[in-house]
């Protein structure tokens, strides 16, 4: 899957390859505060799919949006507004499978969030591998103050990065919280300056596409499902997942570089 085998236009979203190996996907309905529609839920389904279906077209994914004050808001209530209760659930399903084909996605993603992530909005972040963000960016989970509660794994995914306590506090309040807390938390990997989030993310994602990309995606996988697991479970599955590296093109290309003294050339076999 690469750009070209999209055969329609997004309505939503804008893709595009911002360098080599690197697959931008970039949020697009500024006129909405970038609010999560059941279009858009639709294609980034699709996006995704095809990123699990062919895993080694690209090496790092970017998700972010555009303008430059809101990266997302969350659901798009006014879309929501007068549906029926069925419609209503139909619509988060899709959320849901959204949500969980960007957390499985083979490819390392990173969030690169230009302005405020709130509700559904936090839940994509955090359902990325990592985030900057701009440092006027605020964040929350305000859902409780609607009547509902986070539906998208963000009463999962935040207590995982910052603790039972500090997570049920923020859930429980819907009260938002800073940039700046959001990095000292560990909700947020690095502030970087308005001007700079983007340059900051592809020299990022440069580093990562430079390695091996079947080592990325693996140490990426035992990362991620090795937490699911207690510690010792999780050590043999990370051994399972070293061993489909050792019969690799790559890592013999990796030796062979270290030993010839030159920059390894990785072909992700």
């Amino acid at each position: 899957m690469r750009l070209k085998d999209f055969e329609r236009q997004f309505e939503t979203l804008l893709l595009d390859e911002p360098a080599e190996h690197i697959l931008r996907v970039l949020v697009n309905r500024p006129h909405a505060a970038n609010s999560l529609s059941t279009k858009m839920g639709e294609e980034i389904i699709d996006v995704f799919l095809a990123l699990a279906v062919s895993p080694a077209v690209y090496r790092c994914v970017i998700l972010t949006a555009a303008g430059d004050r809101v990266f997302c808001a969350g659901a798009d209530l006014k879309e929501r507004d007068g549906m029926s209760d069925e419609a209503f659930q139909r619509q988060h399903y899709l959320f849901e499978r959204m949500m969980r084909q960007i957390w499985e996605c083979p490819v390392p993603v990173i969030a690169a969030l230009n302005g405020h992530t709130m509700a559904g909005g936090l839940e994509l972040a955090l359902n990325c591998d990592f985030a900057y963000a701009v440092e006027t960016a605020k964040f929350g989970f305000p859902e409780v103050k609607r009547g509902i509660m986070p539906g998208g794994a963000g009463t999962q995914h935040l207590p995982r990065r910052i603790g039972e306590a500090r997570a049920k506090e923020l859930i429980l309040t819907g009260e938002p919280f800073s940039a700046a807390q959001a990095l000292e938390w560990g909700v947020i990997n690095r502030i970087c300056a308005a001007g700079r989030l983007m340059e900051e993310v592809l020299e990022t994602a440069g580093r990562i596409c430079a390695n091996a990309p079947l080592s990325t995606v693996q140490a990426k996988k035992s990362i991620t499902h090795g937490l699911q697991m207690d510690v010792r479970t999780g050590m043999f599955f990370e051994i399972e997942a070293y061993y489909r590296l050792i019969p690799t093109r790559d890592r013999q290309e990796g030796i062979n570089a270290f030993v010839e003294k030159r920059d390894p050339v990785f072909t992700g076999r």
